[in-house]
């Protein structure tokens, strides 16, 4: 049990742990609206250091551009918080780290940020594999989050659900 986060994202993350080890996969992360609460949560767990590689929390426009090589058409054109983006946050990850699987997240947490396009709990998730032939996964999900607290709570276990094998 943790102290420091919640039981529910350290048991889904013991499962991301336990089921990637079994597949000898790696896994990378690109984190935004969750400041790197998915690595943490991974973290928490005992040989988590034989699946996670690493994680990139790319917060800012230009970190995901930087880091990530997510183009500024792409950030231009889509958004940060947009399935165009986290796709290329996802394949970014992928390029710049040792591993099999990758996922990305960006949303709007709040209180503030939001639209009525991309409301406040807004959250888009990408999940690219580096198998031959496999294309990245994009997902958009609308939180109902009483607080940003919540809306990063509830990304970090979708997040983590993406990591399953």
């Amino acid at each position: 049990m943790s102290d420091l986060l919640p039981k529910e994202i350290v048991d889904l993350a013991r499962r991301v742990v336990e089921e990637n080890a079994k597949l000898g996969r790696r896994v990378a992360l690109a984190e935004s609206c969750t400041g790197g609460l998915v690595a943490a949560a991974l973290t928490e767990i005992p040989g988590s250091s034989a699946v996670l590689d690493r994680g990139f929390v790319t917060y800012s426009n230009d970190a995901k551009m930087q880091d990530l090589d997510v183009s500024s058409e792409i950030i231009e054109t889509f958004g940060a918080v947009s399935i165009a983006c986290v796709w290329a946050m996802a394949q970014g990850a992928l390029a710049h780290s040792n591993a099999d699987v990758a996922v990305a997240i960006s949303g709007v947490a709040g209180p503030d940020g939001g639209t009525a396009l991309k409301p406040v709990g807004t959250v888009v998730f990408a999940r690219a594999c580096c198998e031959a032939g496999s294309e990245p996964e994009g997902e958009l999900k609308q939180f109902d989050g009483k607080d940003r607290a919540e809306i990063r709570r509830q990304a970090t276990l979708a997040a983590l659900e993406l990591l399953l094998p």
